[in-house]
């Protein structure tokens, strides 16, 4: 017994060692090797596609589960892992780096960082995620410092405060590897403060350069901040970017701006607050940006994942970026220039009726919050949020979970009601299953295939309660996903039909995965608390 315990531990070394080496080259071109999951959404692109086909539609229906990690954590579980020749890391909340055998989930090590007691969050002690790059795995934590550990062993390399928690900083953000640079926001933006994204030297963690996603003065934008507003503005960013290597640019959504629901103290479009910002990477340089939802007064925070495609275009050619925003609409910009393509609602929307000739929206005369309360849609959590999306090259169709029929009631200087009688419904992401008593006119929970070219839905697969899951593609012409309701799902991505589905027994917060090891594919989700792998027999 000693002896096997001893051959288990020097293999699970050996692993570790012999899984950690990725070069930045591996990164850019992770489609090359689709076994492995080296980012957050499996490549710089965001396109959460799997070209793994061992698991198909005509054989889904055979998935059995291979393992189970249960965390200890009994936060929203919303990492997605990462998996590198054989070896899985994950996060448990808040702030454990964990190792784990991809084929058995046995756990080789843990790393636990204990955050500072100040630590306020608005949503949640959460974190979506690592990077890695080499041999080392970073980090970002709830207390707005961001660790370099040691993939091979688990032993923290440095340790850089990217921000001042006491100041209502923190990152929750898998970070973003570019060449030799990582790359977080920061989060905290409807506690009041001034967001960034900052670029780190990968070996050292000295920052590089620094880009305010609110303009100070006598920068462009400073006027849209009323007062001195801009000092505690919000526009903070908690989620994963994407990189467009031709262009240089890194691209990030940025939240809202606070206070959340009353405008009244910073009068303006409030730049660069719920937009799009493209960044240089070697400067940190404004590039360009577009702005989703101008003085936001509904909490429309455009952190949702972007997704990088090349694509034809009305016939010619494009480098596009495709956005479901958690204002209702969904844009497609060039990703090149940010010139506005199209936009177009894909859920029931009432605060705006169009857009202008360069894309801003038109609002609604009326739809905005009032003393006696205004009805508006979406929900203040909006069409969808932080799930990310998916974009099959296959099918050419863009893969999106959200809410549908949902809405709230707009009161002047306080948190919006929700509308209708279940008051759960509001909870930002649960652990657990809760009692389903919607009734027919409540929001409930959708996965949508959208064609890019016309954002017209081309199936659809309704759930009963909402969700806060995202989705994956696969080249299998499967789509999996799920929802508050704990059903892992798998969907033909072609038509939405229901193909399996497992019950897992608490809610989907993240989105899945998919990995293979000795030819074997494995898909990955996380509910409840624990995560949970599935494999062909």
């Amino acid at each position: 017994m000693k002896y096997r315990m001893i051959m288990g531990l020097i293999a699970g070394l050996v692993a570790t060692a012999a899984g950690a080496q990725v070069s930045y080259d591996r990164i850019l071109h992770a489609d090359r090797e689709p076994q492995n999951w080296l980012s957050y959404s499996a490549t710089p692109a965001n396109q959460r596609y799997s070209p793994l086909d061992r698991i198909t539609t005509a054989n889904v229906d055979k998935l059995q589960l291979a393992w189970v990690w249960q965390a200890k954590s009994l936060e929203k579980f919303e990492a997605t892992p990462l998996v590198v020749d054989g070896v899985m890391y994950t996060v448990q909340a808040p702030n454990d780096l964990v190792a784990l055998d991809a084929a058995t989930g046995r756990l080789f090590w843990t790393y636990h960082h204990e955050p500072a007691a100040d630590v306020r969050t608005c949503c949640g002690r959460v974190n979506r995620g690592v990077a890695i790059l080499g041999d080392t795995l970073y980090m970002g934590t709830i207390d707005a410092h961001l660790l370099a550990i040691d993939a091979r062993s688990g032993q923290l390399l440095w340790n850089t405060e990217v921000a001042d928690s006491a100041a209502l900083y923190s990152i929750t953000m898998a970070p973003v590897i570019v060449e030799d640079r990582v790359i977080v926001g920061t989060a905290g933006g409807d506690l009041g403060m001034r967001g960034y994204i900052a670029a780190y030297d990968a070996k050292t963690g000295s920052e590089l350069w620094r880009f305010y996603t609110i303009p100070g003065p006598g920068e462009f934008g400073n006027d849209t901040w009323s007062g001195e507003s801009w000092k505690v503005g919000g526009a903070a960013v908690w989620n994963v970017g994407a990189y467009d290597p031709e262009q240089r640019l890194v691209y990030f959504g940025t939240g809202n701006p606070a206070p959340d629901w009353d405008g009244r103290e910073r009068l303006g479009d409030n730049l660069y607050s719920d937009s799009v910002v493209a960044l240089d990477v070697d400067s940190g340089k404004l590039r360009w940006y577009y702005q989703f939802t101008p003085h936001d007064e509904i909490d429309y925070d455009s952190t949702q994942v972007p997704v990088l495609v090349d694509r034809s275009w009305h016939g010619k050619p494009r480098k596009l970026m495709l956005w479901a925003n958690r204002n209702g609409l969904m844009y497609v910009l060039d990703r090149v220039t940010g010139e506005f393509l199209a936009g177009k609602p894909y859920v029931q929307v009432n605060w705006m009726d169009g857009f202008d000739a360069k894309g801003r929206p038109q609002r609604v005369p009326g739809m905005l919050p009032s003393p006696g309360g205004t009805l508006i849609r979406p929900h203040v959590h909006g069409a969808t949020n932080w799930a990310p999306p998916s974009y099959s090259p296959r099918t050419g169709l863009f893969y999106v979970s959200h809410w549908e029929q949902s809405g709230i009631m707009a009161m002047e200087g306080q948190f919006p009601r929700p509308v209708g009688i279940n008051q759960q419904q509001t909870a930002m992401g649960q652990v657990n299953l809760l009692p389903f008593v919607n009734n027919e006119e409540e929001a409930y929970g959708v996965i949508r295939g959208y064609d890019p070219e016309t954002l017209d839905p081309k199936w659809e697969f309704r759930m009963n309660d909402v969700t806060w899951g995202g989705v994956l593609s696969t080249a299998g012409d499967l789509v999996f996903g799920g929802g508050r309701e704990g059903y892992l799902l798998a969907l033909d991505a072609r038509n939405g039909e229901l193909k399996w589905k497992a019950a897992l027994g608490g809610q989907l917060n993240s989105a899945p995965m998919s990995y293979a090891i000795d030819g074997r594919q494995y898909v990955a989700a996380a509910f409840g608390s624990a995560l949970f792998v599935f494999a062909l027999p």
